[in-house]
């Protein structure tokens, strides 16, 4: 059995309500995932345990006053973030996290990369012409692309965007919906609009898209057709035939930038049918000047019962293979 540790961490300079949380449950909670014992006394944190957890601990407040020194709060979802890292590499996220590239400021919000993986993404977005983005839901994958879209479009990067879906049918063909071809394909288009809305006042974005500035459209549409200057968004990339993606791919011209976002676990396509998503990993793995990001349930940032879901899935999935 190994001797306690007895350490002295000092929070001078930082504000103990945010860094402890609302009658300190920030503290009780990494009291909970570490057997140690903590006791914070005005500027000062003693942290007494087995010397390991100690340093962890240590780590992590280091790691927690740096976030609230770069301007930035400290939520459960952060916190638990930065535990589960603490735990497997020994360092926090916030140093990584702060020296991402410019935030974002739209109309409406403040983006910014919230995870390691996130931050990673917004990078090989500013260093390749084509990323791949493949990861579960609630990673932000579609909704960093459309914010870097919108950043290119304003810095005039990018004269248009382009925001493509296959519109795959789940048990109901769209001949058989009401209204004309807008009509028809606007609800498979709809996350793509949120998050658009969610960036920009609706005016503009309806004066966009009647200028052609902002095209939203289903795949088959793109047949035929040369983007150039142009930010390309395709979403839900894993329900594309491979004869599909190739067609996508090939429609980027000079000076444009193709974001590719899907999640393999959600395929939608008849059982007989490769997802273009899934090929495509196997057929660019060796080519310059692309990039695949993969994201994990460590980058959901949704409610935090959303990475619970995605990790059961995970392990149901796990599970199932083995019979």
């Amino acid at each position: 059995m190994s001797e306690k540790e007895t350490r002295m961490f000092s929070i001078e300079g930082c504000d103990p309500r945010l860094l402890f949380g609302q009658n300190d449950s920030f503290l009780r909670r990494i009291e909970k995932e570490f057997p140690l014992s903590i006791v914070a006394r005005g500027d000062k944190i003693t942290v007494e345990g087995d010397p390991d957890d100690v340093e962890k601990v240590i780590n992590l407040f280091k790691d927690l006053t740096s976030r609230l020194g770069h301007g930035d709060y400290i939520t459960d979802q952060y916190l638990n973030y930065a535990i589960e890292m603490i735990k497997e590499k020994g360092d926090g996220p916030a140093d990584i996290i702060a020296r991402s590239r410019p935030n974002r400021v739209t109309s409406k919000h403040t983006i910014k990369p919230k995870t390691v993986g996130q931050k990673k993404y917004l990078d090989a977005i500013a260093e390749n012409d084509i990323v791949f983005s493949i990861g579960p839901a609630g990673t932000g994958k579609t909704y960093l692309a459309v914010s870097e879209a919108v950043a290119a479009l304003k810095s005039k990067r990018v004269n248009r965007i382009v925001l493509v879906r296959p519109a795959v049918e789940a048990g109901e063909s769209l001949g058989f919906l009401p209204g004309d071809i807008r009509a028809k394909v606007d609800p498979y288009l709809r996350p793509v609009y949120d998050a658009l809305y969610n960036m920009m006042p609706t005016e503009k974005i309806q004066k966009y898209i009647e200028m052609g500035t902002i095209e939203v459209l289903p795949l088959a549409f793109m047949r035929g057709r040369t983007l150039d200057k142009t930010f390309v968004i395709l979403d839900e990339a894993q329900n594309t035939t491979p004869g599909q993606m190739k067609m996508f791919l090939t429609r980027l011209g000079f000076e444009s930038k193709a974001v590719i976002t899907g999640d393999v676990t959600q395929i939608d396509l008849d059982a007989n049918q490769m997802s273009g998503l899934v090929l495509i990993q196997k057929i660019l793995k060796n080519v310059e000047g692309l990039e695949f990001i993969y994201l994990s349930d460590k980058d959901v940032v949704r409610h935090p019962l959303v990475q619970k879901i995605v990790r059961a899935y995970e392990k149901f999935d796990r599970e199932r293979r083995k019979e």
